[in-house]
């Protein structure tokens, strides 16, 4: 991995070189209130972007509250989110969420990670999410673009998502929180993207653990 100086020199670079978090940046899915947020987030797991937004618009026009949300039956919930795929389990987790919040928060999604993470359905990517967009806490959600970024580069080791957010965590510089999301997210799309990574372009290759590997080989 980096050094800790090297991974300051990465965020300062990317602090730079992309846009970071924009006034008109949004919560999840564009979603109002932390309760839609995390819904849209359950919604959002292995669903291509337009298919979640069309299944969150279905499920809110029927429920904009947990309460609301339980008096649906799970068949009519199915049926909404179909778009989004994996509907039956996540109709179940929907409800399980949701019992969960009346019953331990009195139907107020908490504003810490560990309450979060208590609820049915919130992961670690989530969880952070929400913090971030909803509660407008600093920190680093993980999703596929970031987890590739930071273990291609080398701020991070990791092999799942959730151990590199808990590493990025440790890593980045404090004032990095923030933005860092977007600055790694940005970057994952534009330049470090899956295929074909645009190394020439690259404004961090000479830190990038990937590139030194490549140009050794």
């Amino acid at each position: 991995m980096l050094t800790a100086r090297q991974v300051e020199k990465v965020f300062e670079t990317l602090a730079e070189a992309m846009p970071g978090r924009t006034a008109d940046a949004k919560g999840p899915k564009g979603q109002p209130d932390p309760f839609r947020s995390c819904i849209s987030c359950m919604l959002s797991a292995q669903s291509l972007d337009r298919n979640t937004a069309e299944a969150t618009r279905a499920l809110f026009a029927l429920a904009r509250t947990p309460e609301e949300m339980l008096e649906l039956d799970d068949r009519d919930v199915a049926a909404a989110i179909k778009p989004c795929g994996l509907y039956n389990v996540k109709a179940r987790n929907i409800r399980k969420f949701c019992e969960a919040l009346l019953a331990d928060h009195g139907g107020v999604v908490p504003d810490t990670r560990a309450g979060l993470l208590s609820l049915p359905g919130i992961g670690r990517k989530c969880a952070d999410i929400v913090m971030s967009f909803a509660f407008g806490q600093d920190t680093i959600a993980v999703d596929t673009h970031v987890h590739r970024v930071c273990n291609r580069i080398g701020l991070t080791e990791a092999k799942t998502a959730e151990q590199t957010a808990v590493q990025i965590e440790e890593r980045a510089p404090d004032w990095a929180m923030r933005d860092g999301h977007f600055w790694l997210i940005q970057f994952g799309k534009r330049v470090c993207t899956a295929r074909s990574p645009k190394c020439e372009s690259c404004p961090v290759v000479d830190l990038c653990e990937y590139y030194a590997a490549k140009t050794t080989s």
